[in-house]
């Protein structure tokens, strides 16, 4: 992927070609990346923080407070994918005619930017609601079935990124020049 991304650019650079649609669809595959995984590493933390603390006091129920960090970690699986399916889309230039145009360009850096950003508030949702909820199951364990619900619908925000982006990242290529 990066030889592939490389290759693309040093083309661009000697022909002189427009860059700006593929500098829009390689942030659309950072920002899916990043701001993703940035959601999936505070929401791990922060779980993380809450099932230490509840170690503490029961810590027969650590692995049965690990959810929230699975949880967490998927979200960042959304953001790589759509990274991976938006970035071997984007395609190098054929002679002096560009393969990749404005309109691809814009919808990739859209997919990438509904992914990542539902993905960092997912997890941000994910670390808060894990934290208190594990503290809060270790004093009352009944509460685990309400924290499990309240973590699938933050886990939902993310879903709902995934699906936009898979939407929005895959048009119909142009037929002429845009």
């Amino acid at each position: 992927m990066l030889s592939q991304v490389l290759s693309s650019l040093l083309f661009l650079l000697q022909n002189g070609l427009d860059q700006t649609p593929y500098f829009f669809g390689y942030m659309g595959v950072a920002s899916a990346l990043v701001f993703a995984c940035f959601g999936a590493a505070y929401g791990t933390a922060k779980s993380g923080v809450g099932i230490a603390a509840m170690g503490v006091m029961k810590p027969d129920l650590v692995m049965r407070s690990i959810v929230p960090v699975v949880m967490a970690g998927v979200v960042g699986i959304y953001g790589l994918i759509i990274s991976v399916i938006v970035g071997g889309s984007i395609k190098a230039p054929n002679g002096d005619s560009p393969a990749y145009y404005y309109y691809q360009g814009f919808a990739h850096l859209a997919a990438g930017l509904a992914v990542g950003l539902s993905g960092l508030a997912s997890g941000m949702a994910i670390g808060v609601v894990g934290d208190s909820g594990v503290r809060a199951t270790a004093i009352q364990p009944r509460l685990f079935v309400a924290m499990i619900l309240i973590l699938i619908f933050a886990e939902a925000l993310g879903l709902y990124g995934l699906i936009v982006a898979l939407i929005v990242g895959s048009p119909a290529a142009p037929t002429s020049s845009s």
